[in-house]
């Protein structure tokens, strides 16, 4: 005798044995697309109808009469037709044929429907009878006869289902290796659905008489002149896929063939025409690739190196706001780049109306469009309180003179070093001293009687200078550069800081006057000046020799109150990788330090740098391809204030999170106290530490950022 649990487990397995029946025979038909027609005044067809309605379980649907009536008064728009005038204008249409063998039968097998419709020119006459006269019956004689093709079925499916509900061609070929997904925002029964079966299953539904040429396998290399060519050229190319070997290659074959591309991009509906048939020699995707190596494309694997192709075909620069924020998230707290049903949907719409337009000869322009709904319909900008630094005039040469003049200096026996050459050596050790953003905050006076140092305050306001300490330390390593290279130069330095007193800290730092001493000990350190680099890339693992360290540390013990503490403990690197990846997060935030980063320091024009001499140049921060795409998309201060809303950013930490937690050890300066006096020297400090590595050929960089935010 069973028992009742027994009975249970048997029930619940012969349910599970069920649902794999019914989803074994369910996916029988998954990859089925095409419907079957049958037209009963054929009596092979009838007989395959009566046999189908008999075996298989179908839904039918049979609204021949209303179409009939629709087709009646569209060909008769000015009669004026009473319900009991249908019959007979329907039977006398009918001319002897019962109305259920009338027209066609059709059965979509992956849904058991059959619907019963018109013929395939009446069918056509009434789908397109809304379209007059938009679409006058020449130009729909016109389109009927075009041939388009959609590589790409994300954004490409509401593009082909609006062309084929507005009969803009005679055939669409479509093209997607893909399956659907949950993400891809269709009907939940069609996810697993291979794209092409799906979208031309839509199309079926729609317009079963539409030709519509499936390639399952997507564009390849191999079957690119097959999808534009076999059954006669295509008229016009979508292209909607992802893959950017294909993107541009599909571009080469359609240029080869004088067919036109339109592409539809989701986000502020950019529209990208290339006309090919009018302009064969045009160049792809309107030059944005031209500096690019499109021999390598073959063999891109990862997204990093497929970001410099990636980056001209999206333009970075004119994304929205929230893509560009978006962007920053993707890997982070999203796994692809965002895409609204909306923006889908209306991308289709915009796809089709243009590439209607070409097909008839109304449009040829070449180019990139927006047309970007937050922009057309929108409420009034509110004015958002903008960021602006103090208006400081530059340091003139006038008040230079009048402070170098007012600084007393002791009669000495020996007179001071006033050969020009000798000035002028001096001055370009100082000039190729580091400073934070290579801002070079510095300015050199030479009276005849002494070399002035002054701080030029209007190329150093910032949010991060705070109480002037980046200045300082910068003005610091300047002071370090020139006593090296007097040594070199067999010179004594005596030098007097802040020699006007207190208050006047901001513009004068220091006075020196030079002697010649042939007793003085040459400091080697100054040959290692063109050596000195800052290395941004990621450390190796290899440690660093204990006689270094102390090497290290004795550099620094010629600057009073400094010492130089060393971490190379791994799991101390980690937590200090965390703290040093969260501060520059933070600067970003900040929106002063977003403007400080990236409207004073960084040069994004390549020219910039060599020619005004300051700044940093974006490619000497051997950014790798992602990161460099990063840095554009957040130079949007408005794009870093909502990933900052959205609590993400994380991205934003990795660069220097990473360089710490690979470095072989991390030094921290300290000085006895907070004031201006020590600052300097902490910039002595940390340019003999930083020289002294540099003879070593070990990688440095400074980490200002969490420094600051501590001060």
């Amino acid at each position: 005798m069973q028992t009742r649990k027994h009975k249970v487990f048997l029930y619940i397995h012969a349910m599970v044995h069920g649902i794999k029946h019914l989803a074994e025979k369910t996916l029988q038909s998954k990859n089925i697309f095409i419907p079957e027609f049958f037209r009963l005044t054929i009596d092979t067809d009838k007989e395959k109808f009566n046999d189908l309605l008999e075996t298989t379980d179908v839904f039918l649907f049979d609204e021949i009469y209303s179409q009939l009536r629709e087709l009646i008064r569209s060909r008769n728009p000015k009669a004026r037709y009473e319900a009991e005038h249908y019959p007979i204008m329907v039977a006398k249409h009918l001319n002897g044929i019962t109305i259920e063998d009338y027209g066609v039968w059709v059965y979509y097998p992956w849904s058991k429907r059959m619907v019963h419709i018109l013929d395939e020119e009446e069918f056509i006459e009434m789908r397109t009878s809304r379209n007059k006269y938009k679409i006058t019956k020449d130009e729909q004689e016109i389109l009927l006869k075009k041939r388009v093709g959609v590589i790409g079925l994300s954004v490409g499916q509401s593009v082909s289902v609006t062309m084929a509900m507005e009969r803009t061609a005679g055939e669409l070929r479509i093209a997607d290796f893909d399956e659907l997904e949950i993400t891809n925002l269709n009907s939940l029964h069609n996810m697993g659905l291979l794209k092409t079966v799906l979208v031309a299953r839509e199309i079926a539904e729609i317009d079963p008489y539409l030709k519509v040429t499936c390639f399952h396998e997507g564009i390849t290399d191999d079957n690119m002149e097959q999808f534009l060519l076999d059954g006669g050229k295509l008229d016009l190319l979508i292209d909607e896929c992802d893959g950017v070997d294909i993107k541009i290659n599909c571009r080469i074959a359609a240029r080869k063939f004088h067919i036109p591309v339109v592409m539809e991009a989701s986000d502020r509906g950019t529209i990208d025409i290339e006309r090919f048939d009018l302009e064969p020699t045009r160049p792809i995707l309107h030059g944005y690739v031209e500096h690019l190596d499109i021999s390598k494309l073959k063999g891109l694997k990862t997204n990093e190196e497929k970001l410099p192709y990636i980056l001209p075909i999206v333009g970075i620069d004119t994304m929205s706001v929230r893509m560009k924020a978006s962007a920053v998230e993707v890997g982070q707290t999203i796994t692809t780049w965002p895409q609204l049903a909306s923006a889908v949907t209306m991308g289709g719409g915009m796809t089709t109306d243009i590439c209607r337009r070409i097909l008839l000869d109304q449009l040829h322009q070449s180019g990139r469009y927006f047309i970007d709904i937050d922009e057309l319909i929108s409420d009034p900008p509110q004015k958002e309180k903008e960021f602006v630094l103090p208006e400081i005039q530059p340091l003139s040469v006038e008040k230079m003179a009048m402070m170098a003049a007012s600084v007393y200096f002791k009669d000495d026996i020996v007179s001071s070093e006033t050969d020009k050459n000798k000035i002028e050596a001096l001055a370009k050790a100082v000039q190729v001293a580091p400073s934070a953003g290579n801002m070079q905050p510095w300015k050199l006076y030479f009276d005849g009687r002494g070399l002035f140092l002054f701080h030029d305050e209007e190329r150093t306001a910032s949010f991060g200078d705070f109480r002037n300490m980046i200045s300082y330390l910068s003005l610091g390593t300047a002071i370090e550069h020139l006593n090296l290279k007097a040594s070199q130069m067999s010179l004594a330095v005596e030098a007097t800081l802040f020699p006007m007193g207190e208050e006047n800290k901001n513009n004068l730092v220091a006075a020196f006057r030079f002697f010649k001493n042939e007793d003085i000990k040459e400091d080697l350190l100054a040959e290692y000046f063109s050596y000195r680099h800052t290395n941004r890339n990621p450390g190796r693992g290899i440690k660093i020799k204990q006689e270094i360290f102390d090497e290290l540390m004795t550099s620094v013990s010629s600057v009073k109150g400094a010492v130089l503490r060393v971490v190379d403990d791994e799991d101390l690197l980690k937590k200090i990788a965390n703290i040093a990846g969260k501060a520059d997060k933070l600067r970003m935030f900040i929106e002063e330090g977003h403007f400080d980063l990236f409207h004073k320091e960084l040069r994004f024009s390549s020219e910039s740098p060599d020619t005004i001499k300051d700044g940093l140049d974006v490619r000497a921060l051997d950014l790798s391809a992602k990161d460099e795409v990063g840095f554009r998309v957040i130079k949007d201060q408005k794009a870093i204030r909502l990933v900052n809303e959205w609590n993400g950013g994380g991205a934003l930490e990795a660069t220097s999170r990473n360089l710490v937690a690979t470095a072989a050890a991390v030094g921290v300066v300290t000085m006895p106290s907070f004031n201006a006096e020590n600052i300097l020297g902490a910039g002595r400090a940390i340019e003999r530490i930083w020289l002294t590595a540099a003879s070593h050929t070990i990688a440095f960089q400074p980490l200002l950022a969490s420094v600051i935010h501590f001060s």
